[in-house]
C-alpha cells in the first residue's frame, strides 16, 4: 500500500518565474536535481495587468516541464497578493488553465496559492486533469482558523458533487519544518513527505544553503520521487475516500 512506502517528493512555488535573478537559482537547482530528487514546478501563471510577458512566461515553462513535473500556481489576487478577494475562484483557474492548454503547456499538477481550496476551485482542477497538493498537513501560521483551505495528511481522493473526484496530494513539510526534522533522528515521522519551498528562498544564501543540506539527508531517509510518478502510482491503489466540502 502507498501509505506504508517511505518515500519523498519535493515541490517550488516559483512566484517570481520573470525574474531574472530568481530563475536562474531555480533552473540550476532543478538541473542539479540535488539528493536524486526531481523539483515540481508550481508556477504562477503571468499578469498582464502588472506587465508580466506571457511569452517569456510560457518560455520558462517549457523549459522547467523539461526537467520535472509541472503545476500550476493561482495567484488569484495578483503577483503578490495569493489568496482570493473577491469575484469567481473557480473561473480564474479554469480559464488560466485553458489558455496553457491553448499554448501547448500541460501542467499535471495544481496549488492554490496561499493554500485556498474550495469545492467550486477543487472541480476546476479536477476538470483540468490536476492532482492537486494545495492540502497541508500543517496549518500554515498566517491564516486564522476560519481561512479556506483543506488539511491532510496523506495522499487521498477528494470525493466531489456529481461523481467527480480529485486525487489529493499534501504537502506536509516547509522548508524550516523540513530543516529542523531532518537534524532529529526522530523528526521525520510521516512515511510520506512532501516538502516545499519559494524560488525567493533561493535568494537568500542561509535559506538556499539549509534546503540542499535538508534535501541531501531527506533523500538517504526517503526514497526520492516526484509527484508525477506518485500521482501515477497513486491513481491505480485503493486511497481514502474523503468529502471534506460536503454540505
Amino acid at each position: 500500500m502507498l501509505e506504508r512506502e517511505r518515500y519523498a517528493v519535493v515541490s517550488c512555488h516559483v512566484e517570481r518565474p520573470l525574474d531574472d535573478h530568481a530563475w536562474r537559482r531555480f533552473s540550476r537547482l532543478q538541473e542539479q536535481a540535488p539528493g536524486g530528487f526531481r523539483i515540481a514546478a508550481l508556477l504562477r501563471p503571468p499578469d498582464e495587468g502588472a506587465g508580466e510577458d506571457p511569452e517569456l512566461w510560457l518560455e520558462r515553462a517549457r523549459q522547467a516541464a523539461a526537467r520535472g513535473p509541472l503545476g500550476h500556481h493561482t495567484h488569484w489576487g495578483g503577483p503578490g497578493h495569493a489568496r482570493p478577494r473577491d469575484g469567481n475562484p473557480a473561473e480564474q483557474v479554469r480559464r488560466e488553465g485553458g489558455w496553457l492548454l491553448q499554448a501547448g503547456v500541460r501542467p499535471t499538477v495544481f496549488c492554490g496559492g496561499g493554500w485556498y481550496l474550495d469545492a467550486a476551485v477543487a472541480a476546476a482542477a479536477a476538470g483540468l486533469g490536476y492532482a492537486d497538493c494545495t492540502a497541508t498537513a500543517f496549518r500554515p501560521r498566517y491564516l486564522d482558523a476560519a481561512a479556506t483551505r483543506l488539511g491532510l495528511e496523506r495522499p487521498c481522493w477528494v470525493e466531489l458533487d456529481g461523481d467527480v473526484r480529485l486525487l489529493e496530494l499534501p504537502t506536509t513539510h516547509s522548508l524550516g519544518m523540513l530543516a529542523r526534522a531532518v537534524v532529529n533522528p526522530r523528526g521525520l515521522r510521516e512515511p510520506l513527505v512532501h516538502a516545499y519551498f519559494h524560488d525567493t528562498d533561493l535568494l537568500d544564501r542561509r535559506r538556499s544553503v539549509a534546503l540542499a543540506a535538508a534535501l541531501a539527508v531527506l533523500a538517504r531517509r526517503r526514497r526520492p520521487s516526484d509527484l508525477d510518478r506518485l500521482a501515477s502510482e497513486a491513481a491505480t491503489q485503493q486511497l481514502p475516500l474523503t468529502r471534506p466540502f460536503a454540505r
